[in-house]
């Protein structure tokens, strides 16, 4: 599949992260008494108290990131939010039953109705809505068609775990929701992802219900790259083609940074202001490529590399670069990874309106970053569309260069819970 064809499926926006999900069904059954629920003990839960789901959300980032990378080799740069997509199936999944909820179990490797894991979403969602040590925040939305029945319990859980208010929505007229559920992916992506969206999204008669993650995050470098240093260098795109680009460089300085290193690859962790957030690069030594890092690593293995740096001098050439990412239709990649009952008519999303008759009809994803000499600013977004079931310095010791003058891959993570919230790999920083 290349980029266009990815382009004309995706129906969610990514921009510092957002995720949607739309569902909709052909099948109007009269409306449902709506379950009680006892209220829930809504005290903000600190991230030090409850059990890291990390794991989760970093093995589906790897899953779903190599997916994205096989699909658009020498296609040019990609860019993702892994933790938005995953956010968003993970609403998805609160409301699935029988083998469409064990296939996406499979996918996400969470449990359903896990305390611990609502724990950690919520205390998640939290905590990068109030940290000032950096820019970033979150949300999530339900849109759902007026007089549609979805359950209380769903919405509840929703709002208390992932922050998600219900909105009702006019989906008779798909221009005038269109617009409104992509101004609020706007809004929350400051102006980054635009028209995520399209009108022809969204069914007016058969479209029941949308939901949208959407993540922001500016953070400067908690050691910025000085302007001055900052120069013309060729990198190589392949062996054939190379380009002059800007680089911001450390050299000769004594600051230190985590870094290790394999047969394969240098790995330099680079944090921002307050280091709770870093972006660490994957970049690989001279006879290797992206393609054998990506072969190679998986979530326990990235794990066991971080475990193994150690604040070290080096010189670093990093280029600037900005990547705006087309529209990705995720279906493929989801069906593959192990959950294709999902997309069918034998999908049982009963959890969310107590008679099921809905299946996904697509998942869509779109992201931005941009980095510079001061720092990054990324976006991301995730939409998923539910329709009827039937459809040189002083050393003595030589001092260690990492030099990205070749493609490298990149992630941006929470280091607090060591959660993946951006995973890209840059092949030509000048586009």
């Amino acid at each position: 599949m290349n980029k266009k064809s990815i382009t004309a499926v995706i129906v969610s926006l990514l921009i510092l992260g957002t995720v949607g999900v739309v569902l909709t069904t052909n099948f109007h059954p009269s409306p449902i008494k709506e379950k009680t629920e006892k209220p829930k003990d809504e005290t903000p839960i600190h991230l030090g108290n409850i059990i890291s789901f990390d794991d989760a959300v970093n093995a589906f980032s790897f899953d779903v990131f190599k997916k994205f990378f096989n699909d658009t080799q020498n296609e040019g740069n990609i860019f993702t939010s892994p933790y938005s997509i995953f956010t968003a199936l993970a609403m998805t999944y609160e409301g699935a039953k029988g083998t469409t909820a064990d296939e996406m179990k499979k996918v996400l490797n969470i449990e359903q109705n896990n305390e611990s894991f609502h724990e950690y979403m919520q205390s998640l969602y939290q905590y990068l809505n109030t940290n000032k040590s950096y820019n970033i925040s979150t949300a999530n939305a339900l849109w759902i068609k007026e007089n549609y029945p979805l359950l209380k319990e769903y919405k509840n859980l929703i709002l208390t775990y992932y922050g998600g208010n219900s909105t009702d929505m006019n989906f008779s007229n798909p221009e005038h929701a269109a617009k409104i559920i992509n101004g609020w992916i706007e809004n929350k992506t400051h102006n980054l992802i635009k028209n995520l969206i399209s009108p022809g999204n969204i069914d007016p008669v058969l479209t029941d219900l949308i939901l949208t993650n959407a993540i922001y995050f500016k953070g400067t470098w908690q050691i910025q790259f000085d302007e001055k240093n900052t120069t013309e260098k060729s990198f190589k795109i392949s062996k054939e083609k190379y380009i002059d680009i800007e680089t911001m460089r450390f050299i000769g300085t004594h600051n230190q940074f985590n870094y290790t290193e394999n047969q394969i690859m240098q790995m330099v962790e680079l944090p921002y202001t307050g280091n709770e957030m870093s972006m660490t690069i994957l970049l690989p030594k001279e006879g290797y490529t992206t393609q054998d890092i990506i072969r190679s690593m998986n979530h326990m293995s990235y794990k066991e590399l971080i475990d193994s740096m150690n604040n070290t001098e080096l010189d670093i050439s990093l280029p600037k670069f900005k990547i705006e990412t087309p529209l990705y239709t995720l279906n493929n990649y989801l069906k593959e990874l192990g959950m294709p009952t999902a997309f069918t008519g034998d999908a049982d999303f009963s959890g969310m309106n107590g008679f099921g008759q809905l299946c996904i009809s697509s998942v869509l994803h779109k992201a931005f970053i941009e980095v510079n000499e001061k720092g990054t600013e990324a976006a991301a977004a995730t939409a998923v569309i539910m329709v009827t079931s039937a459809y040189p310095g002083q050393n003595v010791t030589p001092r260690i260069v990492f030099n990205a003058d070749h493609p490298f891959i990149f992630l941006i993570q929470h280091k607090t819970t060591d959660t993946i919230l951006f995973m890209g790999e840059v092949t030509d920083p000048s586009t």
